[in-house]
């Protein structure tokens, strides 16, 4: 006859219990990860000062319009003296709305929504909340037809980071935006079946976000934009990707009905943060300066 000793194999079988729990867990926070689904931190030191600066940023409070995204907003509202046409739009066409702008170029979906999780957010209940992000998930390598993957994982994290506007400011109305047209290495239009297939994923959410009380929009400025074969119309861009003053007028021209209905006209006076600058950004010279518009980084 065998002897079993019961206390052990019972410590056994809650050892396997307690190692196969933490499997799973393990593997949901891998899928998660691997889904699109969860924030990820920049690790390079200008991104870790410009997102401290950010969260300084929404501490000074008065921002009724928060733009959250990449290069493409950041570029908009920056203090760099390389944009400092774009900033001059800037101003044109949101002083009085107390905007400020909260984007950081070279993010991803997920680099977002980090920073979103991660203090930039916090305290700060905008009124409205405009989301522009993905471009960078898809990036300029040419391929044929749509990239599922791509637009799964760029999905999931603007789930996610609408989930977070949600939760964080419940008020605001969250207006998601289409990403914009550009092109691939090769200067061709290849990408924009992938980018086509995101933007279509996004008008789904913002659908159902409406059908479920939520208040999100979507705005896709891209029939103002793009070309017949999805590309960049010539002069929207300075690059075949960032937004030249024609992009970024097409896109306030689009934004300001909205904003308008939600907030009424714009005041007489502003009362947003003075907007921020890339930290490895030369500083600006003096207004009137004629060097005043070079330097800056080209990559962000």
């Amino acid at each position: 006859m065998v002897k079993v000793n019961v206390p052990v194999v019972v410590r056994e079988l809650r050892r396997d219990k307690l190692s196969w729990a933490l499997l799973v867990v393990i593997n949901v926070a891998m899928l998660s990860a691997q889904d699109g689904s969860q924030p990820l931190a920049r690790t390079d030191e200008n991104s870790r000062i410009a997102h401290r600066q950010l969260v300084e940023k929404a501490r000074r409070g008065g921002i009724d319009v928060y733009f959250a995204g990449d290069s493409i907003t950041r570029r908009w509202g920056t203090s760099d003296a390389a944009y400092r046409q774009f900033l001059d739009n800037w101003t044109h066409n949101f002083f009085g709305w107390n905007a400020a702008n909260f984007g950081w170029g070279g993010d991803t979906v997920q680099n977002v929504l980090w920073r979103l999780s991660e203090g930039e957010l916090d305290g700060v209940r905008p009124k409205v909340i405009v989301v522009m992000a993905g471009t960078n998930n898809v990036g300029g390598t040419p391929r044929e037809g749509v990239d599922q993957g791509v637009v799964e994982f760029v999905a999931n994290g603007m789930r996610a980071i609408l989930e977070v506007a949600q939760k964080k400011a419940p008020g605001a109305t969250v207006i998601l935006m289409g990403i914009t047209p550009r092109t691939d290495s090769l200067d061709g239009a290849s990408v924009m079946a992938t980018i086509d297939a995101i933007n279509e994923r996004y008008a789904r959410m913002a659908d159902g976000a409406a059908r479920s009380r939520g208040r999100v929009r979507y705005l896709n400025i891209n029939r103002e934009l793009a070309k017949a074969d999805g590309a960049p119309r010539e002069g929207v861009t300075v690059d075949g990707l960032h937004l030249s003053v024609t992009g970024y007028q097409v896109w306030a021209d689009a934004l300001k009905p909205i904003l308008t209905e939600i907030l009424g006209p714009p005041a007489a006076t502003d009362h947003g943060p003075p907007p921020t600058a890339d930290p490895s950004a030369p500083p600006a010279r003096p207004t009137g300066d004629p060097n005043a518009a070079q330097g800056g980084s080209p990559t962000r």
